[in-house]
């Protein structure tokens, strides 16, 4: 990145919108704790299966964490991030709209491979557009931002638990609006090491 780039005002803006995918993340991984029992009872569910469910997102997680290399480098980082905002917002969506555990179980995969990938891709892009002296602190917002949509999602499930029965669709649902403005908000430059290894693997 050049001087110029490095002391722009807006590379803390640039940081702290791809950190977003970190709240989410963070928000994501606990707002079922507050609709697990419900669901359980909603549909019968067995132990069995009522741990795969409340599961199927970290399952998501773990195949994005292992293949989010490769959408990275291939589409970009930026790309690849926006993606990620797709992925969460139909997670959302999906899940407070399903009929069913499948759907659910589906629904939740998908904003979970989202998450898996948002820990390469995230930390990547804000390493890549920092200049040395600031790359610790942008690079950390990542990690505050998991920590911070955690704390958000027990404070939502709080405030939508008296909705009455479908008070658990609103707590999933809800991920849908950071997602979104995590997507509307997402203009920002392509990384020259990003753009780098783009062109590479074209060439290859």
């Amino acid at each position: 990145m050049s001087d110029s780039q490095a002391s722009n005002p807006r590379l803390f803006f640039w940081a702290l919108t791809s950190a977003l995918a970190g709240f989410i993340f963070g928000f994501d991984t606990v707002v079922i704790s507050g609709a697990e029992q419900t669901i359980q009872e909603l549909w019968g569910l067995g132990a069995g299966m009522h741990g795969l469910v409340m599961s199927m997102a970290l399952w998501g997680t773990v195949l994005g964490a292992i293949l989010g290399g490769w959408p990275t480098d291939k589409f970009g980082r930026k790309k690849t991030l926006v993606w990620v905002g797709a992925l969460y917002f139909v997670s959302a969506v999906c899940s407070a709209l399903a009929p069913e555990a499948i759907t659910l179980m589906i629904a939740r995969f998908i904003g979970g491979v989202g998450i898996g990938i948002s820990t390469v891709a995230a930390p990547l892009y804000i390493s890549e557009i920092s200049p040395a002296e600031k790359r610790g602190r942008l690079a950390g917002m990542f990690q505050f931002n998991i920590v911070f949509g955690i704390l958000i999602a027990f404070l939502s499930n709080f405030l939508l638990g008296g909705l009455g029965e479908n008070a658990w669709r609103w707590m999933l649902g809800v991920e849908a609006v950071p997602a979104l403005i995590y997507m509307v908000l997402f203009f920002l430059p392509i990384s020259q090491r990003g753009l780098s290894g783009m062109l590479k693997h074209k060439t290859k």
